[in-house]
């Protein structure tokens, strides 16, 4: 069995177990809601590709750990801070994370065994990427899916330049620039997951996938199928067809013009939303989920990873849209980020396009590799 488990690094913030032929990984960092250190990504990608090296394993599961009396988290993303830091340090291993992260959601794109994701509370940023190219999506009524980067001054990246283009008309973008938050109906009718747990039935689920009888991949699978329910209805105000009126224009400033001529409740409450985010990483994003849908992961990935490095370096750190946004939400914790330019009308077309200029040569990308 120990040879099945290789030496980890992270401390244990990832912990991993072998039951029969079903490899697990909890995510052991409840106190950050399981957010992700580049120690934990480096781990994660050395079980994975162990384990599908090894013919015993047949299958995968990834779940959060539990807070004792706290609503569940599987993951809310990267840990920001850690970015702030490298940032302003100008440390080199704020590249090396985002280079090892997106390689490993690559790795579970194209994962050769079936991997499970648990993803029961809140699944946000990193969480999304190490859950979306998963063979089963399982949520809760306690799941709360979002890509919230562009309220820190981000982009949705870990893939979601690609896997939000795949919702359909214009979901995606509203999702990205929004950063709004989704509950497991509306996700699985728009493809961001596959089926449905109660939260009753969630301790069996996890204690059969740990300690029942696990002999081969079909028993994993129809572990998790036995206990699936019907989701809880979607898109109960019927806004697919808002989103798709607003977010299908071409500019960010015509979404802003659109939902400020509509009467509607949800306009209002959307358009303040997107006034709160970052106007050019705004426009980065939408340009970004845009080109999305005529790329592939590996070159979406490719893209994201050109994008982040101008996020942090483009106008340099002390001016970086992404520091400043980090800086209000969770270090001087004012949620007052001074966004330059501050409007969208003032939202500069040729900085714009200069995140999509790749700051390495073709066969110099730290990703070139990825097919």
């Amino acid at each position: 069995m120990s040879d099945l488990i290789p030496s980890l690094v992270s401390d244990g913030q990832i912990l991993a177990d072998v039951n029969g032929c079903l490899g697990l990984i909890t995510l052991n960092r409840p106190q950050a809601l399981n957010a992700l250190s580049l120690a934990m990504i480096r781990d994660m990608t050395t079980l994975l590709n162990h384990w599908a090296a090894r013919p015993e394993i047949q299958a995968v599961a990834v779940l959060g750990a539990g807070r004792e009396g706290k609503p569940p988290a599987f993951c809310a993303g990267g840990d920001i801070r850690f970015f702030h830091q490298a940032a302003q340090a100008g440390d080199p291993a704020l590249g090396d994370f985002f280079t090892e992260e997106y390689r490993l959601n690559h790795l579970i794109h194209a994962y050769p065994k079936p991997y499970v994701a648990l993803m029961d509370g809140i699944v946000m940023g990193g969480g999304m990427g190490i859950s979306q190219g998963a063979k089963l999506r399982v949520l809760s009524e306690r799941s709360k899916l979002a890509m919230p980067e562009t309220g820190i001054g981000l982009f949705p990246d870990v893939g979601g330049g690609w896997f939000l283009a795949q919702c359909p008309g214009h979901v995606g973008e509203w999702l990205a620039l929004t950063g709004e938050a989704i509950a497991a109906g509306d996700a699985i009718e728009w493809g961001l997951g596959d089926v449905f747990v109660r939260s009753e039935q969630w301790a069996a689920l996890v204690e059969d996938l740990r300690h029942g009888s696990q002999p081969s991949a079909e028993h994993v699978v129809a572990s998790v199928m036995e206990r699936v329910d019907l989701a809880p209805s979607p898109d109960p105000k019927g806004i697919t067809a808002r989103i798709d009126r607003h977010f299908g224009l071409p500019t960010v400033a015509d979404i802003l013009a659109s939902l400020a001529s509509a009467d509607d409740e949800w306009a209002h409450r959307t358009r303040e939303t997107l006034l709160k985010r970052s106007p050019t990483m705004m426009a980065v994003t939408l340009e970004l989920v845009r080109r999305g849908r005529t790329l592939s992961l590996a070159d979406d990935l490719r893209l994201e990873r050109n994008l982040v490095h101008h996020a942090f370096h483009l106008r340099g750190a002390a001016r970086s849209e992404t520091v400043e946004g980090i800086r209000a939400l969770a270090v001087d914790k004012d949620h007052a980020p001074r966004w330059q330019p501050a409007s969208v009308a003032e939202i500069d077309a040729a900085e714009v396009a200069a995140f999509f200029v790749s700051p390495w040569g073709g066969d110099q990308h730290p990703l070139r590799d990825l097919t």
